[in-house]
């Protein structure tokens, strides 16, 4: 009788050159099961909405400690702080012009109302689209991305890359793009969320973060386990979608 050994549970962690040489990075892992696109965010979202309106204030996203922390990693990757954003100071951008924020599915709203209120960069990848784990690292240049449009650009060796077993990269530039594999979208069923920060006081707001989520996603879907994630625990434990 044959014996297959038991594969190991896919993780979400940042690559030991990563935390070497950032070593003020913080992140929160969320799992977020049954989700459906027709659940009721709209109230959460509309009140994140506002903490980041009042936050903000009559200043320019650039002058938050959170972003000016992203801008100088933005820098230290050789890419123009201005040319090249983090999601959250992008999505802050657009909000302070625009008055508010396109809605594209609760799980997205809610992840970007956060992201407003916290100023701080969030992404959600649907599992069932990420081949076991998904690791943050340097590229090799080997690694395939899919835009949104449906096009395929391989990221230059030494990108700060999300990416897979199978090398795909689920976003590029860190925290600046993510791809549209892995996109929520309305056939999503399950969803890694993960925020990042570099500031002085990344560990306390990064916390905040994690449980305001933990408590939001939980009136509407399940929230299959979270974690706070360092250099003494980088790794986190999920489960890939169906």
């Amino acid at each position: 009788m044959s014996f297959t050994p038991a594969r190991s549970p896919p993780r979400f962690g940042h690559a030991p050159a990563i935390r070497r040489d950032y070593p003020e990075l913080v992140a929160a892992v969320l799992a977020v099961d049954g989700i459906t696109a027709d659940a009721a965010a709209d109230a959460a979202v509309e009140r994140f909405e506002t903490l980041a309106r009042t936050r903000l204030g009559d200043r320019r996203e650039s002058e938050l400690v959170e972003i000016q922390a992203w801008r100088r990693a933005f820098a230290r990757m050789g890419l123009e702080p201005t040319r090249y954003r983090c999601a959250a100071e992008a999505l802050l951008r657009r909000f302070r012009k625009e008055g508010t924020l396109p809605r594209i599915h609760p799980l997205v709203d809610l992840c970007n109302a956060l992201s407003l209120a916290f100023a701080i960069p969030i992404a959600a990848f649907d599992t069932a689209k990420v081949a076991g784990s998904l690791e943050v690292r340097y590229a090799t240049g080997a690694e395939t991305y899919e835009t949104f449009s449906g096009e395929t650009e391989h990221p230059a060796p030494g990108e700060v890359v999300f990416a897979d077993e199978a090398n795909r990269a689920h976003a590029r530039r860190w925290s600046n793009r993510q791809s549209g594999r892995s996109a929520v979208r309305a056939v999503t069923a399950s969803a890694l969320v993960v925020a990042e920060a570099l500031h002085e006081t990344a560990r306390a707001d990064v916390e905040r973060l994690r449980a305001a989520a933990s408590e939001e996603l939980s009136r509407i879907w399940s929230v299959g386990g979270s974690a706070t994630l360092t250099s003494a625990a980088p790794w986190f434990e999920f489960e890939n979608g169906p």
